[in-house]
C-alpha cells in the first residue's frame, strides 16, 4: 500500500513522555505535540501549551505516557540486491575468512552476479520485504546504497529501485553511489580502467538523471587504493555531490584521512581508526558511523575506539549496514542492543546514533532526527517505561505507532495493541 493512502495524524498528542532529540538525558515528561498539516506546530510541557492550541477544535491523542522520539533513521544500508550469501556464511564458520573468500570470487562479486541476473521488478520485491521489516521498528528515514551492479545499467537499476521504495513505502530514502564497491570480474586487474569508468561515466549519468544524493567508497586493502578512492572523491566534488567511506574496518590504509579532506560526511566501520583520524574527523565534522552487526556477523575482534571519539566529541550513528554478506539483519532496534554490548556504548549514546547523528550522517540533520516546531512530524510511540528498553530487548518490538509526514504508517505486523491509532 502506498503511504499517500494512510490516515493524517494532524492534532494535539497530549500525555506524553517526550524525548525531543531522542536523548533520554534531555526529555518533557509531561509533553504535548501540536499537529498541522504534516508539520509539528508546538511542542513542550503541558503547562505551557498555548492559549491558541487549547481553544482549538484539534483531535485530541491521548498516548497514555507512552514515550514519543524522532523516527529511527538507518544511515548505512546496502538493502536493495539479489539472492543471499548463506553459503559463504557457512564456509566463514568452516574456518574461512571474509577476506579469502572474497579473493576466491566470492563476497561482493557473488552479489553482482545476483543483482545483474534480476530484473527491477524482482529487485523491488525482495528490497521491499527486508524495508518492511525495519519500518515495522520505527525507521522513518534510511539511506540506500547501490554497488552490486558494478556496471551502469545495474547501478541504475538499483538506484531506480531504492528511489520506488520510497515513493511506495512510508519512508524517506536517501541514495548513494556506491559504484567503488569491488570490482567487477570484467575488470580484474584493470581497477584504474574501472575507476575511470565510475568517475568519467557512470557517476556523471546517474547525477544526471537524479538517482544520487551522495557518493561512497569502499577504501580498504580488497577494495580500491587510497588514490583510486581519491578520483572518486574528486569525481564527486565536481558535481555538487557529498562523499562518505568503509574505512577503516580490516585495515588502516589512510582512508578516513583522505575522507576528511574531502569534508565527507561520515567514515563508517572504523574498527582500525587511530587517534589522528580522529583529529581530522573533529576538523571535518565527519560523523563516525559504527556497524555492530557487520562487527558481530563476521566475528571480528577488534574494537572501534569508542574512547577516542568521546574524548574528541565525535558524532556517533549506530545502523544496520544491512547487507547480504557481513549484516544481514533488518533491525535496527538489535543494532542497539549490539553496540551496548559490544562495543559498551550508554543507551543515550545509542539512541543518539539512530535520531539526531545519523541525521548528521546523511547531511540532513536539518530535516530529520529532532522533534521540534516546524519540522515534518515524523515520531514514533513506544510501549517502554524507560527509554532504556529499546537497547536492552532483543527479540521485542516495543513500537506502539508510527507516523512520518504527519501520517500514521501502517501498523507493525506483530499483532500488537494498536490502540486507537490505526
Amino acid at each position: 500500500m502506498a503511504h499517500s493512502l494512510s490516515k493524517q495524524a494532524d492534532g494535539i498528542w497530549l500525555n506524553a513522555r517526550i524525548a525531543a532529540t531522542g536523548d533520554p538525558g534531555n526529555v518533557i515528561l509531561d509533553g504535548v505535540m501540536v499537529v498541522r498539516d504534516g508539520l509539528i506546530a508546538w511542542l513542550g510541557a503541558a503547562a505551557a501549551l498555548p492559549a491558541e492550541y487549547r481553544s482549538a477544535d484539534l483531535a485530541q491523542h491521548d498516548v497514555g505516557r507512552r514515550w514519543i522520539t524522532p523516527g529511527l533513521i538507518d544511515c548505512h544500508t546496502h538493502l536493495v540486491y539479489g539472492g543471499n550469501r548463506a553459503d559463504e556464511f557457512a564456509l566463514r564458520l568452516a574456518g574461512a575468512s571474509y577476506e579469502e573468500i572474497a579473493r576466491s570470487g566470492g563476497g561482493i562479486v557473488s552479489t553482482v552476479r545476483a543483482t545483474r541476473a534480476a530484473d527491477e521488478e524482482s529487485l523491488f520485491l525482495q528490497s521491499g520485504r527486508r524495508l518492511q521489516a525495519l519500518l515495522a521498528e520505527g525507521v522513518t528515514t534510511l539511506e540506500i546504497k547501490s554497488g552490486y551492479g558494478l556496471d551502469l545499467a545495474s547501478e541504475r537499476k538499483m538506484l531506480r529501485v531504492a528511489r520506488r521504495l520510497g515513493e511506495h513505502y512510508p519512508v524517506t530514502v536517501y541514495t548513494t553511489f556506491l559504484g567503488a564497491h569491488a570490482l567487477p570480474p570484467e575488470y580484474q586487474g584493470r581497477a584504474d580502467d574501472y575507476i575511470t569508468l565510475v568517475c568519467e561515466e557512470m557517476l556523471p549519468a546517474l547525477h544526471v538523471e537524479g538517482l544520487i544524493d551522495a557518493v561512497d567508497v569502499f577504501c580498504e586493502n580488497i577494495g580500491f587504493s587510497v588514490a583510486q578512492s581519491e578520483r572518486v572523491f574528486a569525481a564527486a566534488a565536481s558535481l555538487g555531490l557529498p562523499v562518505k567511506m568503509h574505512a577503516d574496518q580490516l585495515s588502516n590504509i589512510g582512508g578516513t584521512q583522505l575522507a576528511t579532506r574531502f569534508k565527507a560526511l561520515s567514515v563508517d566501520h572504523l574498527e582500525h581508526l587511530n587517534e589522528a583520524d580522529v583529529l581530522a574527523m573533529k576538523d571535518s565534522s565527519t560523523v563516525a558511523v559504527l556497524l555492530p552487526g557487520a562487527y558481530y556477523f563476521i566475528r571480528e575482534t577488534k574494537q572501534p575506539p569508542l574512547e577516542l571519539l568521546r574524548r574528541h566529541g565525535i558524532p556517533i550513528a549506530i545502523s544496520t549496514d544491512s547487507n547480504p554478506g557481513t549484516s544481514p539483519t533488518t533491525s535496527l532496534l538489535l543494532m542497539l542492543n549490539m553496540a551496548c554490548t559490544l562495543f559498551r556504548m550508554t543507551t543515550a549514546e545509542a539512541l543518539l546514533g539512530v535520531t539526531s547523528h545519523a541525521a548528521q550522517a546523511l547531511g540532513q540533520g536539518h530535516k530529520h532526527g529532532l522533534l521540534a516546531a516546524g519540522r515534518a512530524a515524523d515520531f514514533v510511540l513506544w510501549d517502554v517505561e524507560s527509554l532504556a528498553e529499546l537497547a536492552y530487548w532483543s527479540g521485542r518490538n516495543p513500537c506502539h505507532a508510527i507516523v512520518r509526514g504527519g501520517r500514521f504508517s501502517p501498523a507493525p505486523p506483530q499483532g500488537m495493541n494498536q490502540g486507537a491509532y490505526p
